[in-house]
C-alpha cells in the first residue's frame, strides 16, 4: 500500500473503528498524514495551537505526533489480521519551536512477530532536528470479528 497526498485520513484504512473515527487525537492537534507506506510515514502538525504556558511547542505535542505516525507505521507492517498497540514511547526534545509546522518522519527499525521498534525525527521549518523518538509496539492476533 502506498499513498501520497496532501492530507491522507487514517479512517479510511480497515481496523479503524467507526465510532471513534471521528474522536482522534490526531484532529485535535491538526495533524495531516503526507506520506503512508509500510517503510515510511510522514505527517505534520502546526505549531499554533499546541503550546505549552511558555510559547513553545509543547511536548506532549510531539510526543503525540510520534505515537501517531509511528503506531501508523507498525499497524501497516503487523498486517491486517494483527493488531499493533503502543507499548513504550520515548522522545528527547533537541530544540524548541515557537511557530510554523512541526513535520515527523517514521522508519521501522525493527519489524518482528511480536514487537514492531519505529524511530520518528521530528524536524522544523528549516529541516532542524527538533525531536528523536522511538516507538515500540507489542503485535497481537486481532480477536474474531475484530
Amino acid at each position: 500500500m502506498t499513498e501520497q497526498a496532501g492530507d491522507i485520513r487514517l479512517d479510511s484504512y480497515a481496523g479503524i473503528d467507526p465510532a471513534a473515527a471521528g474522536q482522534q487525537l490526531n484532529d485535535k492537534i491538526g495533524l495531516k498524514l503526507l506520506e503512508v507506506t509500510p517503510q515510511r510515514v510522514v505527517g505534520t502538525i502546526p505549531v499554533e495551537g499546541n503550546l505549552q504556558p511558555y510559547g513553545l511547542l509543547h511536548g506532549g505535542a510531539n510526543a503525540t505526533l510520534a505515537e501517531s505516525i509511528g503506531s501508523t507505521v507498525a499497524a501497516l507492517n503487523a498486517g491486517p489480521d494483527r493488531a499493533a498497540m503502543g507499548l513504550e514511547l520515548s522522545c528527547t526534545h533537541h530544540r524548541a519551536v515557537r511557530s510554523g509546522t512541526v513535520t515527523g518522519v517514521a522508519t521501522p527499525l525493527h519489524v518482528g512477530r511480536g514487537t514492531i521498534t519505529v524511530e520518528i525525527v521530528l524536524t522544523d521549518d528549516e529541516g532542524r532536528r527538533t525531536c528523536t523518538a522511538r516507538l515500540t509496539c507489542v503485535v497481537r492476533d486481532k480477536p474474531p470479528g475484530a
